[in-house]
């Protein structure tokens, strides 16, 4: 199977197929062209066929439908060998024993103890944490300008902020951030060879075991020794279960805060009336942080469910054994959910909380709140410590990643001010 790792901007490929541009050059392009497709659309993936979700309505029910399933066994692809480990994205669906990739009493079981360690209380213990963070990385940010005043919020402050946080919270030290860092970012990437990607893969799977044993040996206060020491239903997890856990709420919990922060501080220097109603106090930033994760989602495909039964959805079957993906920036852009308009960036929305950008259903991402909270910290400190931010390039000149499921910046060069 051809599986090209760069392509030209892509045209659609047969009836009504989109094809998912790897290289993401025109991602409000592609937004429109899925919702012009239907509510339920062919997509092209790599080469890849499956379907992709992209109503609010439709997308709520289809979360919920237990016909749907994260086992990849139920992919005929990949069962009759189609889809082998060459493909690239193979990384985001067959990611090991974790509770991203089993359903019903199994994902309770895997899922329990991540969700209590990320209770209100425990968010609320650790807010003087991300405080102190955000305070430290401002303080960089202001030493990291160049002579000509220029400086990336992205490497320097919205990038290593939720890397800190998730790792303070699973017991990873700090002197490793940056090597994690780069790890998610080359698995991520469509530029990655996929041998040296699932090279990379060991090498995670050999750090996270690695830190798997030690904090057995020596448990602390945090979610890896949790993880370890969960014996919900009376059955422990297997070493295996808490690294794929790891593995997988490392990449989550900080590629999507990173998404977050930069989309509301690009959609707030983009619309300068409704920043200075939020700098006056006339706008919560909590309605800039809900319409930030409708408008500009930071994850913008996520993949992947199996059909285990034909589903009908309008007029159009998810067959059995065939894939479905849930196109998240598509869905916060639904017209008939947000009104006509859903394209604009509008923080008095009365509808900019209902959105789905976290999922819906036994799926949900455990760590929504934990991103709410450090948005919420970090866009008012910024803003605090830096009123007159602005941009140093031109809005049109900022790039996408190359990466399928991200809705991530290259960099985010600014001005302080």
């Amino acid at each position: 199977m051809n599986c090209p790792h760069t392509a030209a901007a892509p045209a659609d490929r047969g009836a009504g197929t989109v094809v998912i541009d790897p290289m993401v050059q025109d991602l409000d392009g592609e937004t429109a062209r899925l919702r012009d497709a239907g509510v339920l659309a062919r997509i092209d993936l790599l080469g890849v066929p499956a379907w992709t979700v992209t109503r609010h309505a439709e997308a709520r029910q289809l979360l919920l439908d237990p016909r749907l399933v994260k086992d990849i066994d139920a992919w005929d692809l990949w069962r009759s060998g189609a889809v082998t480990h060459a493909w690239p994205l193979i990384g985001m669906i067959d990611a090991g024993r974790s509770m991203f990739t089993v359903d019903g009493a199994e994902h309770r079981r895997l899922r329990t103890k991540t969700s209590q360690a990320l209770t209100p209380r425990r968010l609320e213990a650790i807010r003087p944490e991300i405080e102190k963070f955000t305070q430290e990385l401002l303080d960089a940010l202001d030493a990291a300008q160049g002579d000509d005043g220029v400086v990336d919020l992205k490497s320097v402050f919205a990038q290593p902020l939720p890397m800190r946080v998730v790792g303070m919270l699973m017991g990873v030290d700090e002197s490793q951030h940056a090597m994690l860092t780069r790890q998610y970012k080359a698995f991520f990437s469509m530029l990655t060879p996929q041998d040296e990607r699932l090279a990379l893969l060991a090498e995670l799977d050999v750090f996270y075991t690695d830190l798997v044993r030690e904090k057995t040996a020596r448990p602390t206060d945090d979610l890896t020794s949790a993880l370890i020491l969960a014996e919900e239903g009376g059955e422990p997890l297997t070493e295996e279960e808490v690294v794929g856990n790891l593995k997988a709420m490392v990449a989550a919990g900080h590629e999507t805060t990173i998404g977050l922060v930069l989309n509301a501080v690009r959609a707030l220097l983009s619309h300068p009336g409704q920043l200075r109603q939020v700098l006056a106090g006339e706008v919560g930033w909590d309605a800039v942080i809900e319409e930030t994760l409708r408008w500009d989602t930071p994850t913008t495909h996520l993949l992947m469910r199996f059909a285990t039964e034909d589903i009908t959805v309008g007029d159009e079957v998810i067959r059995k054994g065939e894939g479905l993906v849930v196109s998240y920036r598509a869905i916060g852009r639904d017209v008939e959910q947000h009104g006509a308009d859903a394209d604009a960036f509008d923080i008095t929305r009365p509808t900019r909380n209902r959105h789905m950008t976290f999922g819906h259903g036994p799926h949900i991402c455990p760590g929504a709140a934990l991103s709410r909270v450090e948005a919420g910290i970090a866009l008012p400190a910024l803003f605090t410590r830096f009123p007159g931010l602005r941009l140093a390039v031109p809005d049109e000149e900022i790039t996408k990643l190359p990466v399928m499921t991200q809705n991530d910046m290259t960099a985010f060069p600014v001005l302080l001010g």
